[in-house]
């Protein structure tokens, strides 16, 4: 009976998450506990077969005396284990530990860029230009969580680290960087279904994810990038039952912690500025068929008011919304200062699915998005694409486990020059490093009808995964676009360009 309440007690102990070293100690004393409860079982044995043979009452006295002073002992060492693991368990419970998580990944990464000619380890960036070359990777990532009581209605509060390569450096309030926090969440669950949250978050479009130890490349797609939307400051609800999940956020427009205010003009009896605010809230929503346990099905949209860019105010490789006065001494907006209000209407929809059984994993993406007056000729931008990826996994006897990853991404954003959605323009009306806009020569020619570029990229990656924790990815990847619109080292344009990346990703 004591062994069975014994195995009763180490089997209550609860599972949730606590500080490292309290989870191994109770481990330890768990193991310990099970090798005396083993040793008590063959006391137990020993003295009953000292009985079974033993013919004088005094061998059996002597046998049964000294099975039972052993059995005491042992009896004594359990229960002093015992009360150990309560005190332990109550600190889990109730400590200010409890309820904490600290996870997170480290991925140094090299990059070789043909066009730019360069090549080099890219860690701890903190340059706030987010591009295709240059975006989420190469950053420390934490996620820190607090979870106040057990079960699923408990509440938590989440708050993602990412100083460098994370919103908060480079695309948040205009990608003025200095900003480390990439995401912060409160979720508040109602009921087994329903949980409020709000907080700064990403958005809720597309198959990719923003970590890169969850990903099965090094660099993100095109979609992921320039077409889905960013990251959103706002509050809104989750449900989920059976095979159906859905996402409500109402929120600022994306990007913006606050909201956004432009300079309109001047006060003519002061000359004091005057300001027109984003007032109109952006509306996301999110809905996931669980089609099967390997078959997910998504769509998502959002509808709102945008930020216009401004020609004046870019640089050619920022993606970030920012306002500013036209060139001239005029108050205008949009690439074109054709537009007196600095926001417009902004619309984005896609439909992806995922498909995961066992080492293989498929995923595809189609998104169409628009933005009315943000294009390069100051008309809508229209911008639609597709992603598919594939991946698989396997096992060698000389290098362990493996996975090969193949990727094709294709971006239209030819209407009226470009634009809208991620892409941002340079004064010159293209961005050099990402691919995007008119071809210079055609804006040269005086041609007033000159179209944007659409993109494509294919990408193969190769991985090795040495131990659970630690990922090595080798990726080669091939972009083009059906206009002139990269930017060499020697200031030439070219339609296409070719990147090299090895990255290290250790997760802990």
């Amino acid at each position: 009976m004591k062994s069975l309440l014994i195995s009763a007690a180490i089997a209550a102990l609860p599972g949730m998450a606590m500080a490292d070293a309290k989870a191994d100690e109770i481990a330890r004393l768990k193991s310990q506990m099970q090798k005396l409860q083993q040793q008590m079982a063959e006391l137990q044995k020993a003295v009953e077969a000292a009985t079974a043979s033993t013919s004088t009452a005094g061998q059996k006295d002597a046998a049964a005396a000294g099975g039972e002073d052993a059995n005491t002992e042992l009896k004594e060492r359990v229960a002093n284990m015992e009360l150990k693991v309560d005190k332990l368990n109550t600190a889990s419970t109730d400590g200010p530990l409890a309820g904490l998580s600290v996870t997170g990944y480290l991925d140094p990464t090299y990059i070789y860029n043909r066009n730019n000619n360069s090549s080099g380890f890219q860690f701890l960036n903190h340059q706030n230009v987010y591009a295709y070359s240059n975006s989420t990777f190469g950053d420390v990532y934490l996620d820190i969580k607090k979870t106040f009581g057990v079960g699923p209605t408990a509440p938590s509060a989440e708050i993602s680290i990412m100083p460098n390569r994370g919103s908060g450096n480079t695309l948040l309030d205009g990608g003025s960087g200095n900003n480390i926090i990439n995401t912060a969440v409160i979720n508040f669950p109602l009921s087994d279904t329903w949980t409020f949250n709000a907080g700064l978050m990403n958005s809720f479009g597309g198959y990719e994810v923003q970590q890169s130890n969850q990903m099965v490349t090094l660099t993100h797609g095109l979609l992921y990038d320039f077409s889905d939307p960013g990251s959103y400051v706002g509050a809104g609800f989750n449900w989920s039952h059976d095979v159906w999940a859905w996402k409500f956020l109402l929120a600022n427009e994306q990007y913006r912690t606050h909201a956004n205010l432009a300079n309109t003009g001047t006060n003519s009896a002061n000359g004091n500025p005057q300001v027109k605010s984003n007032n109109t809230p952006t509306f996301t929503a999110r809905v996931d068929y669980t089609w099967s346990s390997a078959l997910d099905l998504g769509w998502s949209f959002n509808a709102g008011r945008q930020t216009l860019l401004t020609s004046a105010a870019q640089s050619a490789t920022s993606p970030v919304p920012v306002t500013n006065g036209c060139l001239g001494g005029n108050v205008g907006f949009g690439y074109q200062c054709v537009s007196a209000d600095p926001y417009s209407n902004y619309f984005f929809t896609e439909a992806d699915a995922s498909y995961t059984l066992g080492d293989i994993q498929y995923n595809a993406e189609l998104d169409y998005g628009q933005q009315q007056k943000a294009a390069w000729n100051g008309g809508s931008a229209q911008w639609y694409g597709v992603s598919l990826l594939g991946h698989r996994k396997w096992m060698t006897e000389s290098l362990g486990k493996m996975g090969a990853t193949l990727r094709y991404d294709y971006l239209n954003n030819s209407k009226n020059g470009g634009g809208g959605g991620g892409v941002a323009l340079g004064a010159g009306g293209y961005d050099g490093v990402n691919a995007f806009g008119v071809d210079p020569a055609c804006v040269a020619s005086g041609a007033t009808d000159c179209k944007g570029a659409n993109r494509m990229a294919l990408t193969a990656d190769l991985l090795f995964f040495p131990t659970d924790q630690f990922t090595l990815k080798f990726e080669y990847r091939h972009d083009w676009a059906s206009q002139a619109v990269f930017q060499r080292n020697d200031g030439s344009m070219k339609k296409g360009n070719d990147m090299l990346g090895a990255q290290a990703v250790y997760t802990f």
